[in-house]
């Protein structure tokens, strides 16, 4: 379940209400009563840091796979000996 982050217009009260997706957003303070409790907007809790996913991670099965290999990049100034997709393709 989400962790959402209320603040009050009024009193400033700021408080974290553990609440499942289909429920109903909360409108009371439960310091002052007012109606000016609303969600606040907060920096997600997870960062993704790294240089990218492959189409194998997370896909079951074994933890070793021989198909999955990194992405190759070009340096500058030079070309590859072919392209990377093989002979057939439509992108060159």
């Amino acid at each position: 379940m989400p962790i959402y982050e209320y603040r009050c217009a009024d009193c400033g009260l700021s408080k974290d209400h553990l609440q499942k997706i289909s429920d109903a957003q909360l409108d009371t303070c439960p310091s002052c009563g007012s109606k000016s409790y609303a969600k606040a907007l907060s920096a997600a809790g997870f960062q993704l840091k790294g240089s990218g996913w492959y189409a194998t991670d997370f896909k079951g099965g074994s933890s070793t796979s021989t198909n999955a290999t990194p992405a190759k990049t070009e340096s500058s100034g030079t070309e590859s000996s072919g392209p990377a997709c093989g002979t057939g393709c439509a992108c060159h």
